[in-house]
């Protein structure tokens, strides 16, 4: 796999909250989003996702609850439980998936 700046692909991005798919590790996705401060939807998977902060600051609403998730920070939403972005989440995010 190729060398991979995930904040510069993020930035040259036209259009945020929109993922692309940078390449797969073992059976697992590895994608790429830019957050620009707004919220994005409550979704459900039937998968585990893993969201990756790479620089900025990730806002997630996991039921009644409300996570900051900051650079250098991942937090495993498990298969099968709603979650959404709240506004104010702004930076990179790398998502990994299968």
């Amino acid at each position: 796999m190729p060398l991979l700046d995930f904040t510069a692909i993020a930035e040259q991005l036209p259009d945020s909250w929109k993922s692309t798919r940078l390449g797969q590790v073992g059976p697992a996705r590895v994608k790429v989003l830019r957050m620009d401060e707004q919220a994005y939807e409550e979704e459900t998977h039937d998968y585990n996702e893993g969201l990756l902060v790479i620089d900025g600051c990730l806002r997630l609403s996991i039921g009644d609850a409300h996570i900051n998730v900051a650079a250098g920070q991942m937090y495993l939403v498990e298969a099968g439980t709603a979650h959404g972005v709240l506004a104010g989440s702004r930076g990179t995010l790398v998502i990994i998936d299968v």
